[in-house]
């Protein structure tokens, strides 16, 4: 039976310039940093002599807000493939805001790519809420979310 999720993991190319992104940029919190490797870690991940660097980073201890763990395999076997959203695969991590205007601004600010200014939805019909969101992406392209729950 499951418990609760522990960590959203991804894999990038430049694990300190991803650090850098998701603390400075979007103001997770380094939990720490590890290194796999041996006959478990080539087992886990059904490569030979495997190495991966990984960190994890957090902007709350809440159940709600599970972990991001990211991944650097240390050789040259990360494919890069375009995100998209339509694409099977996970399509995004979603990030609760207070104020997703100065969010964007945030964003912008700070030379990351959004797919749009933030855009208003009101899903009261389906039992959700009002709510403004924006799609950005990271360095190497994940797509993420940044989504504000609006009353009026």
């Amino acid at each position: 039976m499951l418990k609760n999720i522990l960590h959203v993991g991804l894999t990038v190319t430049n694990i300190d310039k991803s650090i850098e992104f998701y603390r400075d940029i979007l103001g997770l919190t380094l939990k720490g940093e590890l290194l796999m490797e041996g006959k478990e870690t080539d087992m886990l991940f059904a490569k030979k002599n495997c190495k991966v660097r990984v960190a994890y980073l957090n902007g709350s201890d809440d159940i709600m807000s599970p972990p991001i763990e990211l991944l650097q395999f240390l050789d040259d076997s990360t494919v890069k493939d375009a995100a998209m959203l339509n694409k099977t695969s996970i399509s995004e991590i979603c990030f609760m805001v207070n104020d997703i205007d100065a969010t964007y601004k945030h964003l912008l600010i700070n030379d990351v790519e959004c797919l749009s200014e933030p855009q208003k939805f009101d899903f009261r019909n389906y039992g959700f809420s009002k709510s403004k969101a924006i799609y950005f992406k990271d360095p190497d392209g994940i797509i993420l979310e940044r989504i504000e729950s609006i009353d009026n």
